[in-house]
């Protein structure tokens, strides 16, 4: 008989739904040349990606495994997969997707929010993109909206080879090492001069095979004067082996253009969250990162903002839930280069049942970012004594015409507002999720309407003690 792999959590159900894997194509655990090799030709990739693939491999294999931060010692290259591709190749019509897959991201809402509110959708299953949909309106703008491996030999061939992985680098660490060498999977974006759009472009990642990677690439480009919203939506179903994320997220921000990214990161809780995110942004323009992160069982997170521009802008919205057995270490950084660059960090944190949650900040201004200006704010809710809650601020400033700004604060639900709750007939359990909601609100109300009524929905079931 199969060994039982999958943990039952009983209100996570459109979450923890597993589909089989009869027919799958799967590589085999480990990471060698072999393997990095494969899958280049699986996907057929210009020979330029596999010596870079290649170049990454040697890479990773000098460097060390990072170990400043959570435990990473139940993370096993040599158990994980790879690459993972279901039967179905990338379709562009929802109907074509096959009836196992499609019904998992319908359980999802993805079809439905697409339908209601989106310009686009890019929905990735395991290793491969199995969708991918561009309404022709926002084709009209000229804005390209694809899969990555699309882009490596479309029209944009070029500018792709000029920005792939030049933003987060295969030195900078071993997991960006790991991700240049069986990168899989993604959405490049670009988005012309002077183009406005009014409404945004979703990636959904969803990691259905246990004891697999997933390691998707996502580039957007936004020139001169544009706006872009882009939502990223992830979630997997929990093994009791570990899974690991690895994912990077390049944008490039142009001229007076701004690009707002929101995610809501809903790993199992035997998923390594180690994923790389960062943003270069030119002269008036802006970056607005909005991160809801309430899964996984250990996280490295740190959105980066690198202000290049004169009167360049980056705002900072996030929110972080641990609960038993999770040690989430989240937060951004800011290095400020251009004049008159202002940042803004707004970082909350909730843990219970012994979570650990470490918010870290690093905030750099450079000699050149004359009259910059950052503020950091963080606050914590413990709602036990089992739990913790770390803030680790770093802060370089190498010129004196600057205003830089720091505050923290840790506490725990009064007793007393949960008293005067009760006195007005509301049960405790209530009375304590309205505390917890209310504390939230400032990060879900800058989400957009699906994903501030899920992050609310999974804080609900979290303080219901629902997912274990």
């Amino acid at each position: 008989m199969a060994s039982k792999s999958k943990v039952t959590d009983v209100d996570r159900t459109i979450y923890d739904y597993v589909d089989d894997e009869k027919d799958f194509y799967r590589l085999k655990e480990g990471l060698t040349e072999s393997v990095v090799r494969h899958i280049s030709e699986e996907k057929k990739e210009p020979q330029w990606m596999l010596e870079f693939r290649l170049k990454a491999l040697e890479s990773y294999n000098k460097q060390d495994v990072p170990d400043w931060g959570p435990s990473l010692k139940g993370l096993n290259i040599d158990d994980i997969s790879s690459y993972v591709r279901a039967k179905s190749d990338m379709k562009n019509n929802w109907e074509e997707v096959p009836s196992d897959i499609k019904n998992t991201f319908e359980r999802l809402g993805i079809p439905q929010a697409e339908r209601l509110s989106l310009a686009g959708v890019g929905a990735q299953y395991d290793s491969e993109l199995v969708y991918h949909n561009v309404k022709d309106e926002v084709k009209a703008q000229g804005v390209i909206y694809s899969g990555m491996e699309e882009a490596l030999v479309g029209p944009y061939a070029d500018l792709v080879k000029e920005k792939f992985m030049h933003l987060l680098t295969i030195n900078e660490h071993k997991f960006l090492a790991l991700h240049g060498a069986v990168w899989s999977g993604g959405s490049f974006v670009y988005v012309p001069k002077g183009v406005h759009l009014s409404i945004p472009l979703q990636s959904y990642f969803r990691l259905n095979a246990a004891g697999a990677g997933q390691y998707e690439h996502t580039l957007i480009i936004v020139d001169d004067d544009a706006y872009l919203q882009f939502i990223e939506g992830c979630s997997a179903p929990k093994y009791n082996v570990a899974n690991l994320h690895a994912g990077c997220v390049e944008i490039y921000v142009g001229k007076k253009s701004t690009v707002r990214y929101s995610t809501i990161e809903n790993w199992s809780k035997n998923m390594y969250n180690l994923n790389s995110k960062r943003a270069l942004v030119e002269t008036d323009g802006a970056i607005e990162w909005i991160s809801g992160s309430f899964g996984s069982h250990t996280s490295y997170l740190y959105p980066m903002s690198v202000l290049k521009g004169d009167r360049a802008k980056s705002e900072y919205t996030g929110i972080t839930f641990s609960g038993a057995g999770q040690d989430l270490d989240t937060g951004t950084k800011v290095v400020h280069i251009g004049e008159d660059t202002t940042s803004f960090v707004n970082a909350k944190s909730i843990s219970k049942s012994g979570g650990l949650n470490t918010f870290r900040s690093s905030v750099e201004i450079k000699k050149t970012a004359k009259r910059a200006k950052c503020s950091v704010s963080c606050t914590s809710l413990m709602l036990d004594s089992e739990s913790r809650s770390d803030t680790i601020p770093t802060m370089d400033v190498r010129t004196s015409d600057a205003d830089m700004g720091h505050e923290a604060k840790i506490g725990k639900i009064s007793e007393e507002v949960i008293f005067y709750l009760m006195s007005r007939g509301i049960e405790e359990a209530e009375a304590r999720a309205m505390i917890v909601t209310g504390f939230a609100n400032p990060v879900a109300k800058e989400l957009p309407l699906e994903y501030a009524v899920e992050m609310n929905n999974l804080l609900k079931l979290e303080m219901e003690g629902a997912i274990g």
